[in-house]
């Protein structure tokens, strides 16, 4: 949670500072790139770093399946992705061009692994959105958690239409789906949270489980004991 919100954060002060890109026409991956560019590479890793931490937050909720096993590995995957786009640097398109353009081997594999990642993620969130729904203790945010992977999808699909069509736009259309997604991740890791230090009606039904369990020991016991003093009142009236 504290990562999704740092997160943000220094993306919206990198836009502050220079060289001042677009949010609107410019990717994200440009921010690593200028004179504070390493703070951005810095952001990566951390975004990486929350990644990893929302997927052993979610390996301690409930048994395994192989529906969250397998949600888990591809969330794996799209947080190594992140950490690699900080050692692989972007391509900057020249001044009036727009889109997803690479001159380099560097920038061509950062593509590919901005790619990779998103695409990890986003089949990250719907497998695992789909366990949330078979999850007790976290059914209840499944309507959230679906609709921020719809968000998530529309922008990643946006990503595309508009490098194909209106380049001017794809910076937009790629915040779109990274809202989605560390959206998803904040909601996720909220309610785990409050699964684990509320147990809420499933912690309470336990205890009146465990309350029913005592008492019926406890009238066991009494039934015993009554036993050999109603065999001995007869005994004396003998």
């Amino acid at each position: 949670m504290v990562g999704v919100v740092v997160y943000v954060l220094v993306d919206v002060v990198l836009q502050c500072l220079p060289p001042h890109y677009s949010v609107v026409s410019d990717a994200e991956s440009n921010l690593a790139v200028g004179p504070f560019g390493w703070i951005m590479n810095l952001n990566f890793l951390g975004r990486a770093g929350l990644t990893l931490c929302a997927a052993a937050a979610i390996g301690l909720v409930g048994p395994p399946t192989r529906l969250r096993g397998a949600g888990l590995v591809l969330l794996i995957v799209a947080g190594a992705c992140s950490a690699a786009l900080a050692f692989l640097p972007t391509d900057i398109n020249p001044a009036g061009e727009f889109g997803l353009r690479a001159s380099t081997l560097a920038g061509t594999l950062h593509l590919i692994v901005a790619s990779l990642g998103f695409f990890a993620a986003l089949a990250a969130f719907a497998l695992l959105t789909g366990w949330l729904r078979a999850t007790p203790e976290l059914r209840r945010i499944y309507p959230a958690a679906l609709a921020l992977v719809a968000v998530a999808a529309a922008g990643l699909l946006g990503v595309g239409l508009s490098d194909r069509f209106e380049p001017t736009l794809l910076g937009l259309a790629e915040r779109v789906c990274l809202a989605g997604i560390l959206g998803w991740a904040f909601v996720v890791c909220a309610a785990i949270r409050r699964t684990m230090t509320d147990p809420g009606p499933a912690g309470a039904d336990q205890g009146s489980a465990n309350a029913s369990q005592v008492e019926t020991s406890v009238s066991g016991d009494s039934d015993m004991e009554s036993i050999p003093s109603a065999a001995s009142q007869r005994a004396k009236s003998g």
